[in-house]
């Protein structure tokens, strides 16, 4: 008897050896469902505040937890399963309470179930009340404790929770039901987030909030009673009101939101450099600009910053969800006709040419330019006038007379310098194109004039941390893009505006279907584009009268002070128009200055297209034309009434060089060259 009993202990023992490890082999061998939960999109501002969130591909909200108020987490495993940092994914204690109390009451009244035994229900979104079920549970359980760690599986838990209607997870839930992220709770609301799950569609909110404020109150009440909450805690927090109605998720910057997702359709998350407060003002300016403007009108807004090229703001409409104006569109990218817009590169371009000065006097009359006949916008003629009244009244004469001078090719040329494609619609490019005969964006304006604040630095301008860059080639000198500036500046802002000190340029393409504004200050620029989506006419939209107040206002919201313009290049030529060289006080239309004469100046040195390598001094030659000679580089004059024809520039900079040779009758002749290192 006595030695029958080791052997029967042996035989237990090795029996519980085989079960254990029978059991490890059930467990191990457990065939788990995927663990990776697809989270929605999430685009974020530069500080990370969420932009707009995406669903997933079945339309359920489900978004990664992201930082979560400790108060929360506590809360759910003292409510939930209090022994979850010690139990191996089930809790024997638990599951005997549960099975006890369906044995006494004919019912399951308590389930037993852990969070790990939760999260295995919801990774395979199986049932709850079946034995099979059950057991599938707990086998998936105490598989998933043996593969993740505890915060793994308390992960998976807060982004599959069900919280009611397409809502999981528990950030999800945080910006449904109260409006914002779980990184800090009350007390009341940590306590709701904590209930709703165990019932989701008969406590929901909006639907049943007895039945919410009920199953709150009963979570509250056990914290209390285990110690978790001090009672004066959770009595204060049963009076906070609960939650009746969803809340949107948030959806700023939706158009550009959109884009990158599209480009990126992987990505979980896509950070922006967009400044979530200026675009939060900007929307409401924009929506409150598109209530008291024209019916069905859109209106697109973007700010950069010109000295690195990250963009700001982006509104594309007024409401992407007013089909009614066509707020689904981004108008930011769509190809509008510019209006005056582009003449400030016009005159940048003569500057840099040496054909004109912003004192040059110009002729403001009515001119044909073969069959092409323009008119100014209030259909009169200044005369004779400064080039720099001639910019500020946008007038048109002027600048399709310097358009010509240089050629229409060469404004075009320059767009494309600045990062921007131009849409011909005829293919060739016109004179008209000074004037609005040209397809651009507003991101297309917004760039190129981030490059004129750029001093002729283009940059190109991106939404995208890093992706903003300069680009290689200059657009002009950058005294010619000061002088340009400095006309800009000089107009008066609009009346009832800021008396902010903005460098900008306003413009109505034909028919009044689009109105521009675009500016900049020292480090920031900002356009406006106010329409139709469809490109129908709007009467009476002005560029001036629109979108330039818009434009102070979206600059009075960036910031209570513009940032100065800066000073001018020391090359600058600043001078009355009694004091410029001869040829610069008059400009000579393409008939004077261009006219085919045999005794006409020519630069032999450097011919038109060479690359040198920078010397010391670099040699000038030319050949024709009547002495003294002024020759000026990159607009600015260098040498003044020499009567050789063999001069020397001295120190010539690396890079993009025009060079102008003007003679004593005015006939001019370019070069343009570059120094190589």
């Amino acid at each position: 008897m006595r030695a029958a009993l080791p052997i029967a202990l042996a035989a237990a023992l090795f029996a519980t050896a085989l079960a254990r490890d029978a059991a490890d082999l059930w467990i191990d061998r457990t065939e788990l469902p995927p663990l990776a939960v697809a989270t929605g999109t999430e685009v974020l501002a530069r500080d990370g505040t969420l932009l707009r969130a995406f669903t997933v591909a079945d339309g359920r909200w489900r978004l990664e937890p992201g930082p979560v108020d400790p108060l929360f987490t506590g809360m759910l495993v003292a409510y939930e399963d209090k022994r979850f940092l010690t139990h191996a994914g089930v809790d024997p204690r638990a599951l005997l309470r549960a099975a006890a109390q369906a044995a006494w009451n004919g019912r399951i009244i308590s389930g037993g179930s852990t969070l790990t035994m939760q999260v295995a229900r919801l990774l395979e979104e199986s049932g709850t009340g079946r034995i099979a079920g059950k057991l599938r549970q707990v086998r998936v359980a105490m598989a998933l404790e043996r593969r993740l760690t505890k915060a793994e599986i308390l992960g998976l838990y807060l982004r599959l929770a069900p919280y009611g209607g397409n809502l999981e997870g528990l950030r999800a839930a945080s910006l449904s039901w109260l409006g914002k992220e779980p990184r800090r709770l009350t007390a009341a609301e940590a306590a709701l987030l904590v209930a709703l799950p165990q019932s989701p569609e008969t406590r929901r909110p909006d639907r049943f909030p007895d039945a919410a404020r009920a199953a709150r109150a009963r979570v509250l009440a056990r914290m209390a009673e285990a110690g978790f909450l001090d009672r004066d805690r959770a009595t204060a927090a049963l009076t906070e009101p609960v939650p009746t109605t969803r809340k949107p998720f948030p959806a700023r910057a939706p158009h550009l939101a959109e884009r990158l997702r599209r480009a990126d359709p992987q990505a979980r998350t896509i950070p922006t450099t967009i400044d979530a407060r200026l675009q939060t003002a900007l929307e409401a300016l924009a929506a409150r600009a598109a209530r008291h403007a024209f019916p069905r009108a859109s209106l697109a807004l973007l700010v950069a910053d010109h000295r690195t090229g990250e963009i700001l703001a982006s509104v594309g409409s007024p409401d992407w969800t007013d089909d009614r104006r066509a707020g689904f569109i981004d108008m930011t990218r769509a190809t509008r006709s510019p209006g005056s817009t582009l003449k400030p590169f016009v005159y940048a371009l003569a500057f840099d040419e040496g054909l004109a000065h912003p004192e040059t006097l110009i002729e403001d009359r009515p001119t044909a330019f073969g069959t092409y006949a323009p008119q100014n916008f209030d259909r009169s003629f200044r005369g004779t006038t400064p080039v720099r009244e001639a910019l500020q009244l946008s007038l048109n004469i002027p600048v399709v007379s310097l358009t010509e001078a240089l050629g229409p090719a060469r404004l075009l040329a320059t767009l494309r310098r600045a990062g921007v494609e131009p849409a011909l619609p005829g293919g060739q490019p016109g004179l008209a194109v000074a004037l609005g005969g040209v397809g651009v964006t507003l991101e297309d304006l917004v760039q190129s004039y981030a490059a004129l604040a750029r001093l002729g630095a283009p940059v190109r301008i991106s939404a995208l941390p890093g992706a903003a860059q300069p680009l290689d080639r200059r657009l002009f000198g950058p005294e010619a893009a000061w002088l340009t500036a400095d006309i800009l500046a000089g107009l008066a802002p609009p009346a009832g505006a800021p008396a902010h000190r903005l460098a900008y340029k306003t413009g109505t393409s034909y028919g009044h279907r689009d109105a521009w504004a675009i500016g900049f200050d020292g480090r920031h620029v900002a356009g406006i584009w106010i329409g139709r989506a469809d490109g129908a006419s709007v009467p009476g939209a002005f560029g001036g009268e629109l979108a330039a107040p818009l434009l102070f206002e979206a600059f009075a919201r960036l910031k209570p002070v513009p940032d100065p313009l800066p000073p001018p290049p020391p090359a600058t030529l600043i001078v009355a128009n009694a004091r410029l060289p001869q040829p610069l006080q008059r400009f000579r239309p393409r008939g004077a200055v261009f006219a085919v004469n045999l005794d006409a100046p020519e630069i032999a040195f450097p011919p038109d297209g060479a690359e040198v390598e920078s010397p010391r001094a670099l040699t000038l030659k030319v050949r024709g034309g009547t002495p003294p000679f002024t020759w000026l580089a990159n607009g600015a004059p260098v040498i003044l009434a020499d009567r050789t024809r063999e001069s020397a520039l001295p120190a010539p900079e690396v890079g993009y060089l025009t060079l102008s040779v003007i003679d004593a009758k005015g006939r001019s002749a370019t070069s343009a060259v570059t120094l190589r290192p």
